[in-house]
């Protein structure tokens, strides 16, 4: 699906998404094709179904969105990581 048709069949509401066709421009993360994983009313519930699923597959490209958006944008940020101190 493209996020046009999303929105149409998701009013207002916070969708979980799996990217199917995307690809980097820049720093930003373009998604052509996705997949809804499922619907939820606020965000909160739609993080924990998405820490359940990254849990069980780390290799799924999943995306947390509210349909009120008229465009999708996702900036890609490098991973530092967490330093510890000694």
């Amino acid at each position: 699906m493209k996020w046009s048709e999303v929105r149409q069949h998701f009013p207002e509401r916070c969708v979980l998404v799996e990217a199917l066709k995307s690809e980097t421009r820049g720093k930003e993360r373009v998604i052509e094709e996705m997949a809804v994983i499922d619907d939820f009313e606020n965000g909160n519930a739609a993080w924990k179904a998405y820490k359940k699923l990254h849990l069980e597959n780390k290799s799924l490209e999943l995306y947390i969105f509210h349909t009120n958006n008229e465009e999708i944008k996702v900036i890609e940020q490098p991973y530092i990581g967490v330093r510890r101190r000694v």
